[in-house]
């Protein structure tokens, strides 16, 4: 019994201990789970490392005439730690704290300064080390942040952390927005042109080393990234942002007037074939209008009377009929339709009347009865010029035209015909029609027009860009030198009197279509079209518009909708190109008395000088001079200004006068107009900041 029960009590003592170990194990494994879990987790945590990207600055995006469409500015998140090497002591930390939260909430005005320490004393309690204090704060405010109590002690001990991001913005703005387009993460290949040459723009990505920290945060191991990212290259557009200011608010003055559904204008240097103003507007209420949609290069519909060009370049080029051919115009039967004239007849013209007047019927009658018996004839013709092909665009979305021909199942052979001849039963762009406009502009020479002209990168080229050429000549020279006078008259005796200039010669051709309502067709609420595509100066053609203005209240011809936005374009256009003006030399030599010139600026109006041919007799060097008119040239008396003076104004325009006004820090008041004729305190004075002056102009 003695053995057995010493056995047993073996047994029991074993089996005791067993448990006991296995309590004293459980109560471990909670120890480190509930109590030591924090700590080593946050061990864990910082064993945990790895590379991430580090996005690459963009590059550039610039005008034609250099100024800056597109740049990324730095952009920076702040993070804290709190136990960093500067402020690892506690007395340091407790005695600038609540100075620091005092100057957070002042700078951000977010959060009070009580809160502001409440929330970095916690965080200094839990021994973080990536605590978020802002993001999306630009570098001089960073500047400014790093003088702050605590941040202030050095770029890495006083705990501050700026974490560099890049912010894409536009310097101008809305202007042309829509053609450089944008990045992001829902559009795959991006927009406009920071889409098209992303792989260019975006450049290469870098390496960063971060570091898990408590909270599932990760966190820079060192300030500069491992590997540095390469910045994008460059981008030189052909866009001019003068042009396109112009071509955006003229466009956007007339939608107002007419109160249109949307529309566009396009302007392009015919020799080059480069666009230097694109514009597209959406009505998103009464009177406002938005980039939202790219009509100009995905606005497919009927281009309507403009398309009459085509018609008519066909005829001549077959020689079925001559500009002095006889034409009844007024209406047109054909089965199952009436062509009429919008209008109403002006009787049996000649071909250039009926296209000077844009008379349907008489298009359609011509085109109908000569390419009757052999349709494709005349639809070889388009296809010959590649109307019903892409421009193959520099930039994504170009909407692909229709253009019908014989063979398709749409074909209707007693309606297709007659009414193709006037601009239906097709779908082009404006973009499209104005190269074929460009094309006759350019002496028969079809450019698919570009975008970019170079990329850049550290200034230097690396790529360049020129207009692919379609087609050489697309028609012989005899049919152009008629098609030219064609759309001179248009301007000069037909629908087109409204576009005209008594300083240069436009060509060119209106446009009215009824846009089709989707499946109910054209029979549903009439909407119109209204267009203008032409040229300037029609003897010399240096720029091709397009205008296009769809669903117009106020009206709806193409002459007086479409029409006032062409000709505030190109008025003002020409009257800022010194280059146009004929025979500007003759009306200005060196030893004949010169145009009366402001004082002010001197590059300014030596560069107006220049062009005009007049002899500067002496240079000024000073940045603002006064002019004397001689019968020998223009003299440039030198303009000096004292600090502490008042400046000697007389003669300048308001613009340079209030600029050195304003920098000598006076205040004024302004009454007349022209150049300045009196200032109430005289030139020499002696002035102190705030004093006011009256200037008056005429």
């Amino acid at each position: 019994m003695n053995i057995r029960a010493n056995i047993l009590l073996r047994v029991y003592l074993s089996f005791g201990l067993i448990v006991l170990l296995a309590v004293a194990v459980m109560v471990r494994l909670c120890d480190v789970q509930f109590v030591e879990g924090h700590k080593w987790r946050a061990m864990a945590d910082s064993l945990s490392t790895k590379y991430v990207n580090v996005e690459a600055a963009r590059g550039n995006i610039y005008s034609n005439d250099g100024s800056l469409l597109a740049t990324s500015v730095p952009e920076y998140e702040l993070r804290m730690d709190t136990y960093a090497g500067g402020i690892s002591d506690n007395t340091i930390f407790n005695s600038k704290v609540d100075s620091l939260a005092m100057k957070l909430s002042q700078f951000f005005g977010d959060k009070t300064p009580k809160e502001y320490s409440r929330e970095l004393r916690i965080a200094r309690r839990d021994s973080v080390r990536y605590l978020l204090i802002k993001r999306k704060v630009n570098y001089q405010d960073l500047k400014t942040i790093r003088t702050f109590p605590l941040y202030n002690i050095g770029k890495f001990s006083g705990g501050l952390m700026a974490i560099q991001q890049n912010k894409r913005i536009l310097p101008f703005q809305s202007l042309a927005a829509r053609t450089i387009g944008y990045k992001n993460e829902n559009v795959a290949n991006g927009v406009g042109l920071e889409g098209a040459y992303g792989n260019y723009i975006n450049g290469e990505s870098g390496k960063r080393l971060v570091q898990r920290i408590a909270g599932g945060v990760w966190m820079p191991v060192n300030e500069e990234a491992e590997i540095a990212p390469k910045e994008g290259a460059d981008i030189i557009s052909t866009i001019d942002i003068n042009m396109q200011d112009l071509a955006q608010s003229a466009l956007e003055k007339q939608l107002i007037a007419s109160d249109a559904d949307h529309g566009t204008v396009i302007l392009m240097e015919v020799n080059t074939g480069e666009i230097r103003a694109i514009a597209n507007y959406t009505q998103v209420a009464p009177g406002e209008y938005k980039e939202k949609f790219n009509y100009a290069i995905a606005g497919n519909q009927d281009p309507g009377s403009t398309f009459k060009l085509a018609s008519y370049m066909a005829l001549l080029e077959d020689e079925k009929v001559d500009t002095n051919t006889l034409v009844a115009t007024g209406s047109y039967k054909v089965p199952g339709k009436l062509i009429t004239d919008s209008h109403g007849s002006v009787g049996v013209v000649t071909v250039k009347r009926a296209f000077e007047v844009s008379s349907n019927a008489a298009v359609a009658y011509l085109v109908n009865t000569n390419y009757r018996d052999s349709q494709s004839k005349f639809t070889d013709h388009l296809y010959d010029w590649h109307l019903n092909e892409e421009l193959k665009l520099q930039i994504p979305g170009e909407a692909r035209p229709v253009v019908k021909n014989p063979k398709n199942k749409s074909w209707n052979k007693n309606l297709t015909l007659p009414q193709m001849a006037y601009g239906y039963e097709m779908q082009l762009t404006p973009l499209k029609m104005l190269s074929f406009y460009n094309a006759v502009a350019n002496n028969g020479k079809y450019l698919a027009p570009i975008f970019v002209k170079e990329v850049r990168r550290l200034g230097n080229p690396i790529e360049q860009f020129k207009a692919r050429v379609v087609s050489e000549k697309i028609c012989s020279d005899k049919t152009l030198t008629k098609i030219h006078a064609m759309l001179e008259g248009v301007v000069s005796e037909g629908s087109g009197k409204l576009m005209g200039s008594p300083f240069y010669k436009v060509a060119g051709k209106t446009g009215t279509a009824q846009v089709a309502d989707g499946n109910r067709g054209y029979k549903a609420k009439k909407s119109y079209q209204a267009s203008f595509c032409g040229y300037f100066p029609a003897d010399k053609p240096k720029y091709s518009i397009i205008v296009v203005i769809n669903g117009p209240k106020n009206g709806y011809y193409g002459a007086t909708v479409a029409g006032p936005v062409f000709k505030e374009i190109a008025d003002r256009i020409y009257a800022s190109d010194v280059q146009m003006y004929n025979n500007v030399n003759e009306h200005y030599v060196g030893n004949t008395k010169g145009p009366e010139a402001k004082a002010g600026q001197s590059k300014a109006v030596k560069n107006v000088y220049k062009s005009l041919g007049i002899k500067t007799l002496y240079a000024a060097k000073s940045d603002y001079f006064n002019s004397v008119d001689t019968s020998n040239g223009i003299v440039y008396e030198e303009y000096s200004s004292v600090k502490g003076m008042m400046p000697n104004v007389l003669g300048m325009g308001l613009k340079d006068a209030l600029y050195l006004l304003g920098n000598g820090g006076l205040k004024t008041r302004v009454t007349g107009s022209g150049k300045v004729i009196s200032q109430s305190i005289p030139s020499g004075t002696k002035i102190g900041k705030g004093l006011l002056v009256q200037l008056e102009l005429n």
